[in-house]
């Protein structure tokens, strides 16, 4: 558990002194995070497999006040979310646009001099302690960024200053994780940036080593990078890195981003792995591309998509994404990428909705026993859009097929057979709305082809294979 531990003055560097203001009544009851022996997946310090569920709310910090933030994190935690991402260090003028209260991260855009003052109301990092602390009450963990790429690598712009060298960001990094060590935090590095230079790998490894002495190494760490792209580039090896984070973007529909999790997958040593930045429900498809059609939005099967290919392929979890919602959009604020529905509407997207049926089918079965299988697909859609994915069990007691367009396929039960499994129960899983319906139970060994109950664009559906001898729930299925 993160229990409470009384923070004090720690860091000297140069004449500059950090002092750290936390909140010394700080508890949380959640489980300290680990990654789990094999190197797949994450799991509690009780052993518990924790699937990473994430929603993208980068402004969080910067531009809601209590009563919204309260609003959103509880929409969340109700939906099934179990992580938040949020950016310490804003992305959309953070350095010199204050908060929701009128208060400013940082002195003089000094990352040696946060601005931290007495009293528990009154500077921008009291309004950050709210959130996090309110998020754990809430059963939420934070993946927080420290800050977002442009105040260490830049394009330096009006506004945006670059603030961070290797000795500044190693020295920020102690501070803010010496201030969150009692909360259940997962630091998210690099702020959608790529490395390119010696210097930038040096400068992101401070900042690592930062983090790991400032808060003992109780949290774990990853990196977001550009996209598409993936952490395990450039840090994969690097014994800070405990997961890596891949960013699938949102260039095209139908971009395969299971492709990303099988690469990391691959990997030696194993570690887990994760979809940071997949396409966002209602952004404009490939807006940053000159052929962008701007009329044409992701949606909700867009989301559902990625999330099912990315699992299936071996990620530990996923993370959901809503144009409006990261940037917290609202009326009278300038829309970014064409932001068009107040976040306060847009948190009940189907889409978020949805993410939320992902972790109980997830949960409702040993979800940490799941690899990648395709060997078993015989007949099947192998590319595009209709791709289907699969994953099993290693001990056989179940399997997930999941076809994005509803299209048939075919399988050699066989090798459920050869797992010791007698009987299979068979039930489609509408990812829609979040329920089974059953099919029937055989021993049959053979091959078995399977036509979805519909199909087209934005009928995807998920066959659940069960050992019908475990006795598995189907998630919204009325016996």
């Amino acid at each position: 558990m993160f229990k409470v531990r009384k923070l004090s003055l720690f860091s000297v560097f140069g004449s500059a002194l950090l002092v750290c203001g936390a909140n010394p009544n700080w508890a949380s009851e959640l489980p300290e995070l680990s990654v789990s022996s094999n190197g797949r997946f994450l799991e509690t310090a009780e052993g518990k497999p924790f699937f990473y569920l994430a929603d993208t709310a980068w402004e969080l910090f910067h531009r809601l006040n209590r009563e919204e933030a309260d609003l959103y994190l509880e929409n969340r935690a109700a939906k099934g979310f179990s992580v938040i991402q949020a950016v310490a260090l804003a992305e959309l003028d953070g350095l010199t646009t204050p908060n929701a209260y009128g208060h400013f991260p940082l002195l003089d855009n000094d990352p040696l001099r946060p601005d931290v003052r007495p009293g528990p109301d009154n500077d921008y990092w009291d309004h950050v302690d709210y959130i996090v602390e309110r998020a754990a009450s809430l059963g939420l963990y934070v993946g927080m960024l420290p800050t977002w790429g442009d105040k260490w690598q830049g394009p330096q712009q009006p506004g945006r200053p670059i603030i961070f060298d290797a000795t500044k960001a190693e020295a920020y990094g102690e501070w803010l994780a010496n201030r969150y060590a009692t909360m259940p935090i997962i630091w998210i590095l690099g702020g959608d940036r790529n490395i390119y230079s010696e210097q930038d790998a040096r400068l992101i490894e401070a900042m690592a080593r930062g983090l790991k002495r400032g808060d003992g190494g109780r949290h774990l760490i990853t990196y977001h990078p550009r996209g598409p792209g993936k952490s395990s580039d450039y840090f994969h090896d690097a014994e800070w890195l405990d997961f890596n984070m891949y960013q699938s973007s949102h260039a095209a529909r139908d971009h395969d981003n299971g492709l990303f999790a099988e690469q990391d997958y691959g990997l030696k040593p194993a570690k887990p792995t994760l979809d940071g930045e997949p396409r966002y429900e209602t952004i404009p498809v490939g807006f940053y591309l000159k052929t962008t059609v701007s009329s044409l939005r992701m949606d909700d099967y867009d989301v559902r998509q990625a999330a099912y290919w990315s699992v299936l392929a071996g990620a530990c979890g996923h993370t959901y994404g809503n144009n409006n919602i990261w940037q917290m959009w609202d009326h009278g604020r300038p829309p970014v990428i064409s932001a068009q529905t107040p976040w306060h509407q847009a948190m009940d997207h189907p889409g978020a909705f949805q993410m939320g049926y992902l972790r109980r089918l997830m949960e409702s079965r040993p979800f940490h026993q799941l690899e990648p299988v395709s060997d078993w697909l015989k007949d099947a859609p192998l590319t595009g859009g209709a791709k289907v994915r699969s994953a099993m069990a290693k001990d056989g007691s179940f399997a997930l097929v999941y076809s994005p367009r509803g299209e048939s396929f075919t399988l050699d039960l066989g090798v459920l057979r050869v797992r010791k499994v007698r009987q299979v129960r068979e039930a489609w899983y509408d990812p829609r709305y979040g329920t089974a319906h059953l099919l029937h139970t055989s021993d049959t060994a053979g091959l078995q082809t399977y036509v979805p109950p519909s199909s087209g664009r934005g009928q995807d559906w998920l066959l659940i294979l069960d050992d019908a001898d475990r006795g598995f729930s189907l998630p919204g299925f009325d016996r």
